[in-house]
């Protein structure tokens, strides 16, 4: 059995299209592939090819990212059974609660009822653009809103809502007061919305308007029991990194770390390994998602990924024998695809320890809940949803 078992989720690095993308639209979506031919191969993933990156795909294999002979850890790529393509779904369905029905989503915009009455609560005029680039529609809206002192309520999508004020015009306390709000009208038919996302911005005008650390989701809470729980009734202490505390609403996790970036996320593994504890720590990384994923910058979410890959090697240095790395990903967000939103693709799957004498495939999961199912496992825990793969590590 590990003692520790620390899990990072590379938010929105797919590698391929799933065979059921084109019910989405993401047929031929491929994140991690067209990253690779955007560098032309003049990139490079030293420790997570090492672990075996470069060896999930046996064709069509990732440009600069090519398999290796002895690789040091176990490698596959999961399938997700769930009815979206958004994190929130990706991160319960890894922690054994798959979202089987799908979230609300508004291609025309919100009900006018539902935006009348976020307005009246917060006695805000709103300006609702419907489906937006979040860094877009504070560009081209940001002004007026700064004006009359409003807010901006938009979409992708995705089952998000989206709600953008200026920090200096309207506090970030109040900005989250009215999310929570918002929240409570979207939990239940026919407005099912998977997170309200608050999104502060700072600036003086279109041409610097940017969106700052302090965004925060506000996410629909866990339907059911979800592995984390499970872990925390058994007195396995939980840690959640990043957005972790969000997507599960607290439920589950004893001690959270917010980021502030990658890098700050990076920092808080760092001191999470220095503890002494047993259990699971979970960490989301969600950068590659919200600064180069939805803004289809494939030059900056590469060089993003060596900067994690240059980090992942500390990681690798400081675990101990009875330790267990175990990195994937909550869904794709193609740099080199068409649109601005997340595509439905099939995840990176690696497992580590400096105590493996072996390495080899975990081949093609049918579901993320494998994920939690091995972590289960590994504490002696019964899973309801996903099947083990803690045998298959040597």
């Amino acid at each position: 059995m590990y003692k520790r078992i620390f899990g990072i989720v590379l938010d929105s690095i797919g590698i391929g299209s799933a065979a059921d993308a084109a019910k989405y639209g993401d047929d031929g979506s491929d994140t991690l592939g067209h990253i690779g031919e955007y560098f032309k191969g003049d990139w490079a993933l030293p420790n997570l090819q090492r672990i075996g990156l470069g060896n999930i795909r046996t064709e069509n294999q990732i440009k600069g990212i090519e398999p290796i002979d002895s690789p040091v850890g176990y490698y596959g790529k999961m399938t997700e059974m769930s009815a979206g393509k958004d994190s929130l779904d990706g991160h319960w369905e890894m922690m054994g609660l798959p979202m089987m029905y799908e979230l609300s989503t508004y291609p025309n915009g919100f009900p006018k009822d539902l935006l009348d009455k976020i307005g009246a609560f917060a006695g805000r005029k709103i300006i609702a653009k419907g489906p937006y680039s979040g860094t877009e529609v504070i560009k081209d809206y940001g002004e007026e809103a700064v004006k009359d002192e409003a807010l901006i309520i938009y979409t992708s999508a995705d089952p998000v809502m989206q709600i953008a004020a200026h920090e200096d015009v309207i506090s970030v306390e109040e900005l989250y007061k009215i999310c929570e709000y918002a929240r409570s009208l979207v939990n239940k038919a026919p407005n099912i919305i998977g997170r309200i996302i608050a999104r502060p911005f700072i600036g003086h005008n279109a041409n610097d308007f940017k969106r700052t650390s302090n965004r925060h989701d506000f996410a629909l809470a866990p339907t059911g029991m979800t592995d984390l729980v499970r872990l925390q009734v058994a007195g396995q202490k939980v840690i959640g990194i990043g957005k972790i505390n969000d997507i599960f609403s607290g439920q589950g996790i004893d001690e959270g770390y917010h980021n502030e970036s990658n890098r700050d996320g990076m920092d808080h593994v760092d001191k999470v390994i220095q503890q002494d504890f047993t259990g699971f720590a979970f960490t989301n990384l969600v950068d590659f998602d919200t600064l180069y994923g939805h803004r289809r910058d494939p030059e900056g979410m590469g060089k993003e990924l060596m900067q994690f890959d240059q980090r992942l090697g500390q990681v690798m240095s400081a675990l101990k024998p009875d330790d267990l790395l175990l990195i994937t990903a909550d869904h794709g967000n193609d740099p080199g695809f068409k649109g601005s939103d997340h595509t439905r693709e099939q995840v990176p799957v690696l497992a580590y320890s400096p105590s493996m004498e072996s390495h080899g495939s975990l081949g093609v999961r049918s579901t993320f809940a494998d994920f939690g199912a091995t972590i289960l496992d590994n504490f002696k825990l019964d899973n309801q949803v996903g099947t083990s793969f803690l045998n298959e590590l040597k």
